[in-house]
């Protein structure tokens, strides 16, 4: 991670120290479908478990190649077991639901000119700082939040390898996109961002099921209910809970969550008038185009 960032870092040095021809600023929205992928979520991508998102984030023009950008963003993500294909998993039962704030600062670059093109292709890379709090439907139908309820002994005394999960962490947004300079103040675009976690929890499930005697006497019964499911399911009420340390969840790799965005953003400030851009060729080009008044001295 630390790497990374660096990287991140001498690349907005890098494109900071380039000479540039403008500096534009752009507000803009970003809006379509957000999507988790963990242990809860075995398929790439599913319409079933896609929630609305929606992006604010305002744009600084460094030069041709490269804008910086932040701004913040609402989603939600979920995850339900009962709908994975292999019946192994369907029988564990578990799901959950969470709404994401998040706050991003990124950088871009695209392989084309912004000067010379409307249309231009972009990636991106930066570090977000985001609040996750993961919840799930009881047997009574009550949303219940799960991190107080430590279903796998997170933070408890007698499980210290079961460290407590911040609601608070650290992603790192990369992705790409395609966006189209309609007129000189509207632009509009498609994007897909992936954010990189370090945490497995997103779904709250990562490890291990824990012994239900030690989780009862510390969170109480909603604890061992939510821990276990599996016998909440017809046919299978009389299962007995798992032995303690029995696998619950894989933490070989952490969760991650992205967005599928349609863009729109609009030009506050432009310190050129992008005559470039109408006419499809660069400001040297432009500038080259105008004929200078013949000189009366001359004949």
């Amino acid at each position: 991670m630390v790497h990374l960032l660096k990287a991140i870092g001498l690349l907005a040095l890098t494109a900071l120290s380039v000479p540039g021809m403008g500096q534009d600023s752009d507000i803009g929205i970003l809006f379509g479908a957000s999507n988790y992928g963990g242990d809860l979520q075995p398929a790439q991508y599913t319409f079933r478990e896609s929630h609305p998102a929606f992006s604010f984030l305002y744009w600084k023009e460094l030069n041709g190649h490269f804008n910086v950008r932040g701004g913040f963003s609402l989603a939600q993500i979920s995850g339900d077991d009962r709908y994975n294909p292999k019946m192994s998993t369907r029988v564990r039962n578990l799901s959950f639901h969470s709404n994401i704030t998040e706050f991003q600062v990124a950088l871009e670059y695209s392989p084309v000119d912004l000067y010379l093109h409307r249309l231009s292709p972009y990636g991106f890379a930066g570090i977000a700082l985001f609040h996750f709090n993961p919840t799930a439907v009881d047997s009574t139908g009550k949303r219940v939040f799960l991190r107080p309820l430590s279903t796998e002994g997170e933070g408890l005394p007698e499980f210290p390898r079961q460290t407590r999960y911040s609601l608070t962490q650290v992603a790192l947004p990369v992705g790409g996109g395609l966006r189209y300079e309609a007129t000189n103040t509207l632009t509009i675009g498609v994007e897909i961002g992936l954010r990189v976690c370090f945490t497995d929890y997103l779904d709250d499930a990562s490890t291990i099921y824990v012994d239900p005697r030690i989780l009862l006497a510390e969170k109480g019964p909603e604890a061992v209910e939510m821990a276990f499911r599996t016998n909440e399911l017809p046919g299978y009420q009389g299962t007995p809970y798992p032995t303690p340390g029995t696998k619950r969840a894989s933490s070989v790799y952490k969760d991650y969550y992205y967005f599928t965005q349609i863009m729109i953003s609009y030009r506050l400030f432009s310190s050129k008038p992008h005559a470039a851009r109408d006419h499809g060729m660069g400001l040297g080009q432009a500038e080259r185009s105008v004929q200078c008044p013949p000189d009366p001295k001359k004949k």
